[in-house]
C-alpha cells in the first residue's frame, strides 16, 4: 500500500511514544492469551513493521508495503511481500493465522478471511485482533478519521457483532474472545491484564476462531 510505504517511519514511530509503548504491551498480552496452544507454524497477514510478529515469535509475515517489510525483516521476521486477498501459500500451509488490526485496512475482508481459511491446515486457528467501533477507542479513531488522520481515514472499524459476522460468513466459528484496553483514550497509565470474553467497552478485542 503506497500510503504505508510513504509514511512507514511515522507509523512505526507511534510504538516508541509513551502511550504507544504501553498500548502495544497491553494488546500484546491479549493476543498472547488468545494464542495459547495455537498450533504452528504461524503466519501474520498484515505484518506491518513486525512489532507483534517479533514479540510473539511468528514464523512468517506478509504485507504489501515494502518499507514496512524492511522494518519487520530487521526485527528478525521472515517476510514475504503480498496481499491478504491472494496469499502466496499452498492450501493447509499454516497452523495459525494472525490478523492484528489488519481487518480494518483491507478492501475486501471476506476475501482475506477466506484466504486465511484456505491456508490453514485442519484444526488450525485464526487469531483476529481489532478495535471495536462501539468502544471509546473506536469512537476516538472514527472521529480523527473524519478529521483526515493519515492512517485512520483509510480504516473501517467494525462493531463486535459485525466482526463475528464476517468470520461466520468466511466459514469460521468463534471459540473464544479476550478483551483489554479498558482505560480511556488519553488516560492509559498502566499495564492491564486481558479479560476473558468480549466487551464493547474494551479498546481491543481478540477472537480465536476455527474453520
Amino acid at each position: 500500500m503506497a500510503l504505508f510505504d510513504r509514511l512507514a517511519h511515522r507509523y512505526d514511530a507511534w510504538f516508541e511514544g509513551d502511550e504507544g509503548r504501553l498500548i502495544f504491551q497491553i494488546e500484546l498480552e491479549a493476543i498472547r492469551a488468545a494464542a495459547q496452544t495455537a498450533p504452528r507454524p504461524w503466519l501474520e497477514v498484515g505484518v506491518g513493521s513486525g512489532r507483534f510478529a517479533s514479540a510473539l515469535g511468528i514464523d512468517v509475515g506478509i504485507d504489501p508495503s515494502e518499507k514496512l517489510l524492511e522494518m519487520a525483516h530487521a526485527r528478525g521476521v521472515s517476510t514475504i511481500r503480498g496481499r491478504g486477498e491472494r496469499l502466496p501459500f499452498a492450501d493447509g500451509s499454516f497452523g495459525t493465522v494472525f490478523l492484528i488490526v489488519t481487518i480494518c485496512f483491507v478492501d475486501d475482508p471476506i476475501a482475506v478471511l477466506q484466504e486465511c481459511r484456505r491456508v490453514l491446515r485442519s484444526g488450525g486457528k485464526l487469531i483476529l485482533g481489532f478495535v471495536p467501533r462501539e468502544s471509546p477507542w473506536g469512537k476516538r479513531y472514527s472521529r480523527v478519521a473524519q478529521e483526515g488522520h493519515p492512517f485512520y481515514s483509510h480504516a473501517r472499524f467494525y462493531a463486535i457483532d459485525e466482526a463475528e459476522g464476517l468470520l461466520g460468513e468466511a466459514g469460521f466459528t468463534v471459540e473464544g474472545a479476550t478483551s483489554t484496553l479498558f482505560q480511556p483514550p488519553g488516560h492509559v497509565e498502566r499495564l492491564e491484564p486481558p479479560r476473558p470474553g468480549r466487551s464493547g467497552t474494551a479498546g481491543f478485542v481478540v477472537f480465536r476462531a476455527h474453520a
